[in-house]
């Protein structure tokens, strides 16, 4: 079981937080990073349109031969990505504790401007102790 990381997309679809944690991706650039962002938010927002009945607050897991993405949408439109090997089994968990994380050391920052990329040592370093020390 393993995370390989994160990204933390805006409710535009741009990229604002994006961090590895283990080996098993491959090296992309910055530019790409982003466009793979702007991308899997194009393909949730058409997602969310293609329920049958009711509604539907789009894709929230993305399966690949040899990866899972994992999604959880906010109420206020931004998206926590994690991109997880196919064994790993607490997902869904880790990405509400960093959504925990990211409101108390982000959106509780006063000199953080919100849509904008997230430039916080404590959230860096909150994250990097709960993924990198087996999610606790």
């Amino acid at each position: 079981m393993a995370i390989y990381g994160l990204w933390v997309i805006n409710k535009a679809g741009g990229l604002v937080y994006q961090r590895n944690f283990a080996d098993g991706l491959a090296p992309l650039t910055s530019n790409e990073y982003l466009v793979l962002a702007g991308t899997l938010h194009g393909i949730h927002a058409i997602t969310s349109r293609l329920s049958p009945v009711g509604s539907s607050s789009g894709v929230q897991v993305i399966e690949g031969e040899t990866f899972k993405m994992n999604i959880l949408l906010t109420v206020t439109g931004t998206k926590f990505v994690l991109l997880t090997s196919l064994a790993e089994t607490t997902a869904d968990t880790v990405l509400q504790k960093v959504y925990d994380i990211y409101s108390d050391a982000v959106m509780k920052n006063p000199f953080h401007t919100p849509e904008m990329p997230i430039r916080s040592e404590g959230f860096d370093t909150r994250v990097g102790t709960l993924i990198g020390t087996g999610q606790t």
